[in-house]
């Protein structure tokens, strides 16, 4: 769900080109998302509040299609229903992040491990003064490649606020976190470079 967890720039990501086939094929699995979306909020404010009996077996298997699972979902449907948050619109492009590291790097092949919540980073752990930072980096790693245990959610109730705060939207931390691999130190000079405009920013009263 959406329970709120425990509290340099680097090069831009590789042009992913892409053929009228591909873009069809793109186009085609974010309106099916987008109308399972709907199709889920709608059974949540019904009173349906477990994964299993929101999506059906065949929902379940066009999301593992896109590298998605009714965990994930279910958790943006939650947020979404009940705080308004995050939009369908970054839903959509966090999803769509996931689905171009499930096709390029795992070529469709799903992962089967599945990290253990209490492997994940405290919250209250920093990176370069960072409060929050080590955790959602690890959540990041996760979500890219759809290791996420159920009982963890990437853009939960706290990401959120902290990626504000630091001014990067949620994919865009993802595609940083895609980018730098392993290097932390990467991901931390990206975080540093956009928190100093949003200061910068704040103090010009913009």
């Amino acid at each position: 769900m959406a329970i709120m967890e425990n509290q340099s720039s680097t090069n831009s990501m590789p042009e992913i080109k892409t053929n009228p086939q591909e873009v069809d094929e793109l186009r085609d699995w974010k309106a099916e998302f987008q109308q399972l979306f709907n199709s889920a909020v709608t059974r949540y404010q019904s009173g349906f509040r477990v994964a299993s009996q929101i999506f059906e077996e065949n929902d379940a298997e066009f999301l593992a299609s896109i590298g998605a699972s009714p965990s994930e979902i279910y958790d943006f449907v939650e947020d979404w229903s009940e705080v308004g948050e995050p939009s369908i619109e970054t839903i959509l492009a966090i999803t769509s992040v996931r689905y171009d590291y499930f096709v390029k790097e795992q070529q469709r092949m799903s992962s089967e491990f599945v990290q253990a919540p209490e492997t994940f980073p405290a919250g209250t752990l920093d990176l370069g003064g960072f409060r929050w930072l080590p955790r959602i980096i690890a959540k990041a790693r996760a979500k890219l490649k759809g290791e996420l245990p159920p009982e963890i959610m990437f853009s939960c109730g706290t990401d959120r606020p902290f990626l504000k705060k630091v001014g990067i939207v949620p994919e865009d931390f993802l595609k940083t976190v895609w980018e730098a691999g392993p290097n932390d130190q990467a991901i931390l000079a990206r975080v540093e470079k956009a928190a100093k405009k949003v200061n910068q920013s704040v103090r010009k009263g913009e």
